[in-house]
């Protein structure tokens, strides 16, 4: 039975919806929230959990630093870039350094106490990685530049294509989740999702040359590996089992749960891959393949291809599905 049993009109406090007053509501929150309080741990500070309005503007901070014209719109000269840059940067760590101190003050009952300049620490080191960043998405752009023919130039494909969009904020997600903010790393790659419908865990490990074509409804799981000079069309699931069985005891149990995918694999649109499986290098999966056992390197896995029925046949055949439509 629901924790929450359902109320129709004439039980709402034993009065029909007319009288029902702002009150009501309020008792009735009240016992929602007390229901909630009970079964969860609200030792966390939840006043100061990391704010998405926030974390969108440090990502727009960041993808201005790290592409001053294209994402920035700097138009000055080449002598003034860098001041552009600096400022931008500045802004960015500053709120972002905040954002991460709201995220190690809702876990310090949890992990205890962090040092005072923790998350300037976090900070600093993410810094470092920016370099990284710029180079690892200047990779994808240019892999969905040559993988695609429609594409006109790389600075479309930054601006415009959902894939791009979602590998910046992945690369800057992936690398905050290994310094030690997943929360703010969810929150980034969580804006990337509403934004493209790509939803990457940004606990997952991405090489290089990374391309996701058209890209609605991809998701990728916080385990998966991802080699180099992958190519995923859209409504590809590199996702995780849950076996008859298994122990759910403790849901934030972490361990390796999703594909490996070696390089140079392309998985076309429609496929779902399960488990801890390895995808061999080179390989091609076809769309709306199946898939949860591992697969040798240079394979090609398909659908059978579709049948062309002859007329008398094909009728026949659209008799029958009328029929057990109708029953």
């Amino acid at each position: 039975m629901s924790a929450y049993p359902l109320k129709t009109d004439r039980d709402l406090s034993g009065a029909s919806r007319g009288s029902f007053t702002i009150g009501d509501a309020i008792a009735d929150l009240r016992a929602a929230r007390s229901a909630w309080r009970e079964r969860q741990d609200e030792s966390r500070d939840v006043v100061s959990f990391p704010s998405r309005s926030a974390l969108e503007q440090v990502v727009a901070q960041l993808a201005a630093a790290l592409y001053p014209r294209r994402l920035g719109q700097f138009r000055g000269g080449p002598a003034e870039e860098d001041n552009f840059v600096a400022a931008k940067l500045l802004a960015a760590s500053t709120d972002l350094e905040r954002e991460i101190g709201n995220e190690l003050g809702y876990w310090q009952p949890e992990a205890g106490l962090f040092d005072s300049d923790q998350a300037s620490t976090i900070v600093r080191l993410f810094a470092a990685t920016l370099g990284d960043i710029r180079r690892l998405v200047d990779s994808d752009v240019e892999a969905a530049f040559l993988g695609d023919p429609a594409a006109r130039s790389v600075d479309e494909i930054l601006v415009c294509y959902p894939g791009a969009i979602a590998s910046l904020h992945y690369r800057i997600a992936h690398e905050l989740y290994d310094l030690g903010a997943p929360i703010v790393a969810r929150l980034i790659s969580e804006i990337a999702n509403e934004r493209t419908g790509i939803d990457i865990h940004p606990g997952a490990t991405i090489g290089e040359s990374f391309f996701i074509d058209h890209g609605t409804g991809v998701v990728i799981g916080e385990t998966a590996i991802i080699g180099a000079r992958v190519r995923l069309y859209q409504h590809v699931t590199l996702g995780a089992r849950s076996p008859a069985g298994a122990a759910r005891d403790d849901v934030r149990e972490r361990h390796a749960r999703h594909p490996i995918v070696g390089d140079d694999v392309v998985i076309y649109a429609g496929a779902t891959i399960l488990g801890r499986v390895t995808i061999g290098a080179r390989t091609t999966i076809g769309g709306n393949v199946w898939l949860l056992s591992d697969v040798p390197e240079d394979s090609v896995l398909v659908q059978p291809e579709a049948q062309r029925l002859d007329a008398e046949a094909g009728l026949a055949l659209r008799d029958v599905l009328l029929r057990a439509a109708a029953e």
